[in-house]
């Protein structure tokens, strides 16, 4: 059979009749992730927005939450950012065109943009982000520009033009009169004007520039893409805090050297050995820190106990009987991965701890934004211990209804943090 060529790929492609792709997930991930970039017409037909843009700008104004106002002077092409949180205030003297309000993380604070979310179930959970949500009056862009990990860009209102430059290797050198990372050239290579319920995906490096047409608001999925800087480093201090001191460089098959001032080859190899002592290729030590670093890596916000004190085992299971449910905060994440050693072992992750359990139980919690009798009395012993933990620790809270915008979720008295 023969290999497709980039070109038997079509850049655009309408979904309406298999949404959100248009496609398998496994002909999308195969043919455009990570590859190329796709405009997909009708990703979700019909779209209402979840969140109006005074809901957007409401959420700009409160503590803890990321906001920024970018703002264009279009005579001098220079784009200035201001960043949140605003007052109300701030709002009403804005121009009537050429500035944009993006907040981040607008799915832990609203449970209608979460519920956007298992359309992208296609990915592995923990490689979502957030998403981000940008309200843009007419003209409104925040510059072309490059992102290094990939995106899709939803329209929930309004219109944007949006322009990408798909060609191989584009100029991505950053302008230096700017407090944005701006390109310092963007030569488009296609162009297209998305209504609601349209999304672009696109890959890492793609150069793109989106201008709203009127006011719009456009919702950004983004996924997690740690640099090997990033991984590398925290994983070295992770193994460097762990290490014991009597670990050292050691030469006891030391001989005389040709040149004292030479470090020859069986050097070398005794360091590989020095650092091998460290366990860098231990896959279940090196999987352990990646669920670790994973579930805090760019983590707006954290999770604490706040001021109530915990339910005890018998006041929890009680209540769950008489109907309650266990709902996880919104800031939590979560993942699970299988242990290589044999016994069905498995890790689960929250939010930088680590809990060992079977793996039907890491996954069930994995999984569980909530949680009700059935699921929590079909866990294992070690399953509702770690419910437990995990209540005392603020990840999962008590009660009979989800909690509303702003119940308990809004950085305050439930101990959600901002870093």
């Amino acid at each position: 059979m023969a290999k497709k060529t980039a070109s038997a790929f079509p850049i655009e492609i309408d979904a309406a009749r298999r949404p959100p792709l248009g496609m398998s997930p496994a002909a999308f991930l195969r043919d455009y992730w990570q590859k190329r970039p796709l405009l997909i017409r009708n990703a979700f037909p019909g779209l209402q927005s979840p969140l109006q843009p005074e809901d957007l700008a409401g959420l700009a104004c409160e503590e803890g939450a990321l906001a920024r106002l970018i703002q264009h002077d279009r005579a001098r092409d220079h784009y200035s950012v201001r960043h949140g949180p605003f007052e109300e205030s701030d709002f009403p003297g804005l121009p009537r065109q050429d500035w944009t309000l993006l907040v981040q993380d607008v799915d832990k604070w609203d449970a209608d943009v979460a519920a956007l979310l298992p359309a992208f179930a296609f990915l592995p959970r923990w490689r979502i982000d957030d998403v981000m949500i940008s309200f843009a009056a007419p003209g409104g862009s925040v510059g072309a520009h490059v992102d290094q990990y990939d995106v899709f860009l939803l329209q929930g209102q309004g219109h944007r033009r949006w322009q990408i430059d798909a060609r191989p290797n584009p100029p991505q050198d950053f302008r230096n009169d700017a407090e944005l990372k701006l390109l310092r050239e963007f030569e488009p290579s296609h162009e297209w004007l998305l209504g609601p319920g349209d999304m672009l995906y696109l890959p890492p490096g793609v150069p793109h520039h989106g201008v709203a047409e009127d006011a719009c608001l456009t919702f950004s999925i983004g996924m997690r893409a740690p640099s090997s800087a990033e991984l590398m480093g925290d994983y070295i201090d992770t193994l460097a805090a762990d290490a014991d001191e009597a670990l050292r460089y050691a030469d006891p098959d030391l001989a005389p050297p040709r040149d004292p001032n030479e470090i020859d080859a069986a050097a070398m190899q005794r360091v590989v050995q020095a650092l091998n002592a460290l366990r860098m290729n231990d896959p279940d030590r090196l999987g352990d820190w990646f669920g670790r670093f994973i579930t805090v890596y760019r983590a707006a916000g954290e999770v604490s106990a706040g001021g109530a004190p915990a339910p005890a085992r018998a006041e929890l299971e009680f209540a769950l009987d008489q109907g309650a449910t266990l709902w996880r905060h919104p800031w939590s994440r979560m993942a699970w991965r299988r242990a290589h050693a044999k016994g069905g072992a498995a890790r689960l992750y929250v939010s930088g701890q680590e809990f060992a359990l079977p793996a039907k139980d890491a996954q069930a919690l994995a999984a569980a934004a909530e949680l009700d009798l059935a699921g929590y009395s079909a866990l294992s012993g070690a399953g509702r211990d770690c419910v437990l933990a995990l209540v005392a620790g603020g990840h999962y809270r008590l009660g009979r209804d989800a909690p509303d915008d702003g119940d308990g979720y809004d950085g305050e008295d439930d101990g959600a943090e901002e870093e």
